[in-house]
């Protein structure tokens, strides 16, 4: 690994991110030096048929045939590694974030399912998994481990600056005037709308917020929601994909639930503002969240004066982000360097994390 580690120098890493919100694994590649994003390459997403979603579903929270799923979720992703990989060429090293079942930070417990040393011997490169569990045993929340990758994305824009990431559950990083960082989940993204359409119309998600923008939102139902006693929490939190419900719509029809649990997904990324230092002049939305456009006008509606647009509107690539982010803390954990904060997870100090997996 010697050779790895001699700097300064230029990596060719690969990224592999599956998210809450169970569609797929991103996979994406980048050359950066630990510090700055220096190209942005190719990537690919290798989505999860229905079958397998539900064998996933049936492990989240630790339960049902977790080794079974785990062997299978990773020989998916050496498979969306190498359908990357025959367009890039070799790379030198693999951020692997494997899928979350598990996440109690207040237990001090955090589970991300996939077998580093796996993917490192099918791929023939070295592996770094593992970035979230040095932070929860040190007491921080383990997520979100993405603002980093933001922040440098980031350095050439006007702040301050929210980037809001809608997967599964939504979470936003706040960037300062002076490059400071905060961030944390603010509550549900697409989980509770996607979980929603499965049961009332077979689908995996609302295509585009179709259901929703027909359905008229139950404000009682949005208040009760709301009145969840996390939203009031500063930061640092973090969230697990199941800390939420869609039991108080279970009465509404299928277009009304939808629209009022995407409400809820707006409402509260919108509240995330009275926890901010200051309120950003612009929101960029990534995640799965940005192709619904009843969230996103939502969103407009309720963030306003400020701007509210997709990262393809600042040259970023939303279905590669997260991807690519694994990629650079993959890199800053070879190198040493932190890949969490005081300010992103509560983390008594910046810490680095991450174990390697070689070749």
């Amino acid at each position: 690994m010697t050779e790895l580690l001699a700097a300064p120098r230029r990596f060719r890493a690969l990224g592999l991110m599956s998210g809450t919100s169970m569609d797929g694994i991103d996979a994406a590649c980048i050359v950066t030096d630990g510090h700055r994003v220096l190209e942005r390459g190719a990537s690919v997403t290798l989505p999860y048929d229905a079958a397998f979603r539900a064998r996933l579903r049936s492990v989240l929270g630790g339960g049902g045939p977790v080794t079974a799923v785990e062997r299978e979720l990773t020989l998916l992703h050496v498979e969306a590694a190498r359908a990357l990989l025959a367009k890039t060429g070799p790379v030198d090293v693999v951020g692997f974030h494997g899928h979350t079942i598990l996440h109690r930070p207040e237990q001090r417990r955090t589970w991300q399912i996939g077998e580093g040393a796996l993917l490192a011997r099918e791929l023939g490169v070295p592996v770094v998994d593992g970035l979230r569990v040095a932070d929860v045993a040190a007491g921080g929340q383990g997520a979100p481990l993405v603002p980093a990758y933001h922040a440098a994305l980031a350095a050439d824009l006007e702040k301050p600056l929210a980037v809001l990431n809608v997967g599964g559950v939504a979470n936003v990083t706040y960037i300062g005037p002076d490059g400071a960082l905060l961030a944390f989940d603010t509550g549900p993204g697409n989980a509770l709308v996607d979980d929603w359409m499965h049961r009332r119309a077979g689908l995996p998600m609302d295509p585009e917020g179709r259901y929703a923008a027909r359905g008229t939102v139950d404000e009682a139902c949005l208040a009760a929601l709301t009145a969840h006693l996390y939203f009031d929490r500063p930061p640092p939190k973090s969230l697990d994909r199941d800390d939420f419900t869609a039991d108080a719509v279970a009465h509404l029809g299928q277009d009304d639930g939808a629209a009022t649990l995407t409400a809820f997904t707006a409402a509260t990324a919108a509240r995330a503002v009275e926890h901010l230092p200051q309120r950003p002049r612009r929101w960029i939305v990534c995640g799965g969240g940005r192709r619904n456009a009843t969230l996103m006008r939502l969103l407009a509606e309720r963030l306003a004066p400020a701007v509210v647009e997709p990262v393809e509107a600042v040259g970023w690539d939303g279905d590669a982000v997260e991807a690519e982010a694994f990629a650079f803390l993959a890199v800053r954990s070879l190198l040493g360097l932190p890949v969490t904060f005081p300010g992103t997870t509560g983390a008594p100090s910046a810490l680095t994390g991450g174990v390697m997996h070689a070749a």
